[in-house]
């Protein structure tokens, strides 16, 4: 069945061709195209295009519908094109000519806008629920271990003293500006697109005002050219966020394989964490962080390879974009994985103490000492000069202590306000009125 169906059959291999992988990813979609279902015809009975009693009956048909899709049991048949075609295939099937009218005002082409901008909005909330839980994890790893040096490297030559309560909370503090790109890319997907029709509105008496209400958006894309034009513009935007929040968790998976490395020896990961080696029997391998750096790495090219389908086509629908559900939809499930054993590595690693006592990193506090001597009067560049002149003819000591106390240092962290400052930022979502959107609609 296809709802564009006048009569004559679509030759078997490009029907095979076009159609792609989309009743496969279709599936994801399927409790969201439902919702939105259930909210158009309830605004079509508002503007007198469906009777009272053929809205209730749709209704509940619609409502035993979600409840299969939210359990995995929807199916898309063979032979149906798509989510939208299924869908309305099986309200005619079991209301026949009633389940006709659902279609009044619409096209799939805002069907499938709407369907996964609702689809984006819900993985966004349980994206961002694993960002909070990997930052919750990263700042208790901060506090617990903010007296333990480790030397903070540039050129990857031994630098300055660092902690990991610095180590662990920058990465803290890198996921709040993940979670402000991740708010903006949620505004975007936020706003609702049903009634832009083909992408140039309908002559039937749509209120919009109304479906946007009921779906719980926040706004409407008013120009239904522009809402057409939103497809693949929101996908890459959101792929954008989730780029960002990759580059932080691939960067800390870097750090990860370093580390724990024998010529480092920061960290070391439970032996059951571990993989080994076929032919070298002592080998204990971080394989977690290394393929956690691949997948963000991968993650990173998904905005990137969004922008390449979609880049020069012009205004109104296009084919190509529905080649972006199969980059994009996956990308979530990826990065949740990626979110959820990175937080389980960080909570099972093992943190080594007082490497900083080893002499090969005695050099890494000689700003401490030139530090001193500026105290104590010493011009800072005379200083600089006197510490180095007795590096180089090996006579450097220091024997002092560390005294870092402004904002973000290792002795003052500063960890309640980078958890204030997350808590801002997710304050700014707006998940609950969603929730309570949804729920009025579909239960």
């Amino acid at each position: 069945m296809k709802l564009w169906d006048k009569g004559y059959n679509v030759d078997d291999r490009i029907d095979k061709f076009t159609v792609g992988l989309d009743r496969e990813l279709d599936l994801h979609l399927a409790p969201f195209d439902i919702m939105g279902t259930m909210a158009h015809i309830t605004m079509l009975e508002s503007v007198g295009l469906l009777k009272k009693d053929e809205l209730d009956v749709l209704l509940k048909e619609l409502k035993a519908l979600y409840a299969e899709a939210v359990k995995g049991n929807f199916i898309i048949e063979d032979d149906i094109e798509d989510v939208h075609s299924q869908v309305e295939l099986m309200l005619t099937r079991r209301l026949g000519d009633i389940g006709k009218k659902v279609h009044s005002g619409r096209s799939r082409n805002d069907q499938v806008l709407l369907d996964l901008k609702l689809y984006t909005r819900a993985q966004i909330e349980d994206v961002v629920s694993r960002m909070r839980n990997l930052f919750d994890v990263l700042q208790k790893k901060s506090e617990q271990y903010k007296d333990v040096l480790i030397p903070g490297y540039t050129h990857l030559q031994v630098a300055m003293p660092s902690s990991f309560g610095l180590w662990f909370g920058a990465y803290a503090e890198s996921l709040c500006d993940d979670m402000i790109m991740m708010e903006a890319a949620y505004e975007v997907a936020n706003q609702n697109p049903l009634g832009a029709a083909a992408g140039y509105g309908s002559s039937f008496p749509l209120n919009r005002t109304m479906t946007t209400r009921l779906l719980g958006f926040d706004d409407l894309n008013y120009n239904v050219v522009y809402a057409q034009m939103g497809r693949g513009k929101t996908e890459r935007i959101v792929a954008f966020a989730l780029a960002s929040l990759a580059e932080t968790i691939g960067r800390l998976a870097v750090d990860g394989c370093l580390y724990t490395s024998q010529n480092f020896g920061f960290i070391h990961l439970p032996k059951q964490m571990t993989t080994g080696s076929s032919i070298m029997p002592h080998k204990k391998n971080p394989d977690v962080f290394e393929l956690i750096r691949a997948h963000c790495n991968k993650i990173q090219g998904v905005a990137n390879t969004i922008r390449l389908i979609s880049t020069n086509l012009p205004s109104g629908y296009f084919r190509d974009m529905q080649i972006i559900k199969e980059v994009y939809i996956p990308t979530f499930a990826e990065i949740k994985d990626c979110l959820d054993i990175t937080a389980y590595a960080i909570e099972n690693m093992e943190v080594v103490d007082h490497i900083m006592d080893d002499p090969k990193y005695k050099l890494a506090f000689s700003v401490e000492e030139v530090n001193r001597l500026a105290n104590e009067g010493v011009p800072f560049r005379d200083a600089y000069k006197q510490v180095g002149m007795a590096i180089e003819r090996g006579e450097f000591e220091f024997n002092g202590e560390l005294h870092h106390t402004h904002e973000g240092s290792i002795g003052n962290l500063c960890t309640d306000k980078i958890r204030e400052k997350m808590d801002r930022v997710m304050s700014r979502f707006g998940f609950d009125s969603v929730e309570k959107a949804v729920d009025s609609l579909v239960k």
